[in-house]
């Protein structure tokens, strides 16, 4: 993947498989964690099911969103290893909670909405849905790369470089689009009324995401070129007149 040498010239920790593995269980920790406090909502209260995934959601959103809110801060204090302490206190526990929220759709109690002979087509959407988002997810992750998907130049700003993929002339967030596509899949195929309501939350809950966590930063870092790029690009969506050079990047990658 491309972006890995930046990234480890800042965390050259990362360059030894026991680091790397701490970070994974970091992560794995929280997703478990998270995953066991909304399953055991599941059980005690299922009513409040969707209020339990909302919670750890938005929980994950606080926690994550202050490696952005915070990183002056940081960099007065820490300097160089600011990137590094920000990520470990912030990304690392809170994006696999929002992972294990969006991932707790699959599961989400409650009885299916029955739809009778639109049944099939719920299906059919989801499945749609699941291909198109993790292909695109991964298609777009290989541009993306390590450095950029580990949001290094947040804190290393001057070092940024250029994505150069067309994918990035017709969605603005491709991976978050990948992302929003899994989600919606998850939510019809589980067929609950709130695992469907979930799903359908998903591009408000990214676009908020984006609006007051990544893109004030993008627009500090790129100024108004930023603004224009996202005044003229949507974030998950292509518009109709791109879906030719949309299914064009799907299928070849370029």
């Amino acid at each position: 993947m491309q972006g890995g040498d930046a990234l480890l010239s800042h965390v050259p920790e990362l360059r030894h498989p026991s680091r790397r593995l701490m970070a994974a269980s970091i992560a794995a920790l929280m997703f478990a964690l998270a995953s066991a406090a909304m399953i055991a909502v599941d059980i005690f209260l299922p009513a409040w099911a969707l209020a339990g995934q909302v919670v750890v959601i938005l929980a994950g959103f606080g926690v994550a969103g202050q490696f952005f809110w915070r990183r002056k801060e940081y960099r007065a204090k820490w300097g160089e290893r600011a990137y590094r302490n920000a990520f470990l206190r912030h990304m690392l526990p809170g994006l696999p909670m929002m992972f294990a929220a969006i991932f707790h759709t699959a599961y989400m109690p409650g009885e299916r909405v029955p739809l009778g002979w639109a049944t099939p087509i719920a299906a059919m959407l989801g499945l749609y849905f699941a291909a198109t988002g993790f292909v695109l997810w991964a298609r777009a992750g290989e541009y993306f790369g390590a450095d950029n998907g580990g949001m290094l130049y947040v804190y290393f700003p001057d070092e940024s470089r250029m994505i150069e993929s067309a994918i990035y002339g017709i969605l603005r967030h491709p991976m978050y689009s990948g992302a929003v596509r899994v989600g919606l899949a998850l939510g019809l195929w589980r067929g609950t009324f709130f695992s469907i309501l979930f799903g359908l939350f998903m591009p408000i809950g990214l676009t908020l995401w984006l609006r007051l966590a990544e893109e004030p930063e993008l627009i500090e870092r790129f100024g108004e070129a930023y603004a224009e790029h996202r005044r003229n690009v949507p974030a998950f969506w292509p518009r109709a007149a791109q879906w030719g050079k949309f299914w064009r990047f799907l299928i070849s990658g370029r």
